[in-house]
């Protein structure tokens, strides 16, 4: 009985979580006058949506667009999330325990508090409407968290492998790169989707640091494509479809490393 209830539990979490996904995927394909119309299956499949979404919209730059800021805040808090946990957790210096609970108390505040000083200090220095004022922002925002969540893989790595290079001559660099590195890929898997997807999927501070059409993310695209008292539903869900797309061949190629480091991060911490 309790394995009959948990098989009916989970069936009926992945009906919930992969239903609206079904049906967004399923829809755009419909044609036209059969997207609202409920049915599980349509009548005739088409790729009308998917074509119109091309050659009428800007959905191609958009997606550019969010995939440059995106790669690049990966990038960026990779760079900057390993050295700042290695000198964290491997190193003892006065001040590190203060350090460590100033970054995690950068999520006290709301983001949408920020958007005003923010704007204030992109227009300063001149990064309005541009690409990088968001990457700078969401960089901002990962790095705490995946400084914090890479405690549990730097904990994990016996700081003995680190007195042993030592003594062999290597210094804080080379200890780093060649032995400390290999062991936490799982970690460097686990931030690198969370800066990715943080970044795909941000939409605040993209529709205020934005204001071109040239520049504009998939997020504010595609609520431009919405409009304001008509939606195009064929194109919003074909769009949808597409967005997704990166995000699964991200995780195909690192999802595991994602969810072993979820664990390992979880349980270690």
């Amino acid at each position: 009985m309790q394995k009959f209830i948990r098989w009916v539990v989970g069936i009926a979490l992945v009906l919930l979580i992969g239903f609206p996904f079904y049906w967004i995927m399923i829809s755009s394909f419909k044609p036209g006058d059969e997207v609202l119309i409920p049915n599980l299956w349509p009548e005739a499949f088409t790729l009308q949506h998917y074509q119109e979404l091309i050659e009428q919209t800007s959905y191609l730059a958009n997606l550019y667009n969010s995939l440059f800021v995106a790669v690049m805040t990966m990038f960026i808090t990779i760079l900057i999330v390993i050295p700042a946990s290695y000198s964290i957790y491997r190193f003892d210096y006065r001040g590190r325990e203060f350090l460590f609970r100033l970054i995690l108390a950068s999520y006290i505040f709301p983001g949408v508090l920020l958007l005003v000083p923010v704007y204030q200090l992109m227009n300063s220095v001149q990064l309005v409407d541009s690409l990088w004022s968001l990457v700078v922002i969401n960089v901002t925002f990962a790095a705490p968290f995946a400084v914090w969540l890479m405690k549990g893989f730097f904990d994990a790595v016996p700081k003995d492998l680190d007195e042993s290079a030592a003594i062999d001559g290597a210094g804080p660099f080379r200890v780093l790169f060649q032995i400390i590195l290999p062991l936490i890929l799982p970690g460097i898997g686990t931030i690198s989707i969370y800066a990715f997807v943080l970044a795909w999927t941000e939409f605040t501070f993209a529709s205020v640091l934005i204001s071109s059409d040239a520049n504009r993310v998939l997020t504010t695209g595609m609520n431009a494509i919405m409009g304001q008292y008509t939606v195009r539903w064929g194109w919003t869900t074909a769009g949808a479809v597409l967005t997704i797309i990166p995000v699964v061949i991200l995780f195909a190629f690192v999802g595991r490393y994602f969810v072993r480091g979820l664990q390992a991060g979880a349980i270690k911490s």
